[in-house]
Parts: structure tokens; sequence; C-alpha cells
């Protein structure tokens, strides 16, 4: 289960709307995708969730707060995209290995200024966030690590017990992403030329 401290962050950066489509990929116990059922009382959201007694617990979640508007979809992400319309929010918790996919299938089905959570707890999926993130010039993104310390009774005394830092990253798209335009050599060396940097025949 997400821990509240990081549903709280998570939830707010997310930005979610009374009438929002929502997906959770990596749902887990569904805590997330529960609140934020209850926050999109006029929209939907989708829980994909790979293991089958995960997906047991959101059901039986979903049940017991009495939420109507979310909709489970038992698969390993991008699978079960085919069916879920165009998306306001993505809330990325776990992609079992699948990140790029995952976020590809995403970028597909998000609206224009819908927005993209992701939590990480290793640096090389933070990376390869990034890194995707940073190949698609149509997002615009933030990102934070949150370390949270509880603290625990130990007698007479109270001493701070740390949690994994965990990575927040918020993208939001801004426009629809463009085919790079491929540049022959002959154009790129007229440009060179036209701005006297090139003096070769």
């Amino acid at each position: 289960m997400t821990k509240r401290e990081v549903r709280i962050l998570t939830l707010v950066n997310a930005q979610i709307g009374a009438e929002d489509l929502i997906v959770d990929v990596g749902a887990g116990t569904g805590s997330i995708s529960i609140e934020a059922a209850k926050i999109a009382l006029g929209g939907h959201v989708y829980a994909v969730e790979k293991e089958p007694d995960a997906v047991k617990l959101i059901r039986q979640n979903a049940e017991k707060f009495n939420v109507k508007n979310l909709t489970v979809i038992e698969a390993t992400a991008p699978d079960g995209f085919e069916n879920i319309p165009p998306l306001d929010v993505a809330i990325i918790g776990g992609s079992g290995g699948w990140l790029m996919d995952v976020l590809n299938a995403v970028d597909e089905k998000l609206k224009i200024g819908g927005r993209i959570v992701l939590n990480f707890i290793t640096v090389q999926s933070l990376a390869n966030c990034l890194g995707w993130l940073k190949a698609h010039s149509n997002y615009r993104y933030d990102a934070i690590q949150v370390q949270i310390n509880r603290l625990e009774n130990i007698g007479f005394k109270d001493m701070a017990k740390a949690l994994n830092p965990v990575h927040i990253v918020t993208a939001k798209k801004i426009h629809s992403a463009q085919a790079a335009k491929v540049i022959g050599f002959a154009e790129m060396k007229s440009r060179i030329v036209s701005k006297g940097g090139l003096n070769c025949a």
C-alpha cells in the first residue's frame, strides 16, 4: 500500500477534477484508485493491476468504501489499455519493468492538459522516466524526493523512524507530439552558409 503521506502528495499533484477520467497503473491494493474515485465523483477510475490477490483487494476495498465509479483491469500494463477512453490523469505507481511501454500507452490516451504522476523508489526507474520526458518536448515536468520520518514510541521517549525515500514526478501534457523534421545534408549546408558559418565548397 502506498504510504499515506505519499498518497496525499500524489493526489494533490494529480489535480483531479470532479469529472476526470483517471488510470491508476500498478494499483496495488487500490488505495490511490479509491481516493481518486471519491474525488472524481462524476468521472471514472481505471485501476490496472496484474496480481490476482491485489485485484481481489481492490474490489473488496471498493465495495467497503461504496465506490461505484471504478473499473478494475487485471492485466500487466500497458495491456488492458485498449478499452480505456481518453484520460485526464494517469497515476503510475508500478510498471512491472515496462515503464517505457506504459508511458507510450499513456501518452496516446492522455488529453492535452492532462497530468501524469509517477512514484519511484529506485533511481534507475527515475532516470528512465526523466529520459523519456526529456525526449518528449510536449511535456513539462518537475520532480521531488520525499523523505518521511514517523515518531515511534520507545518506552518513555519517541524517536524518528525513517521510511524509504520516494521520488514523485509530475508531468503535464502541454501540446500534441510533433514528429521531428529530418534535415538533409543539402538543407543543413544551406542553413550554415546563410549564417556565414561555412566557407568550403
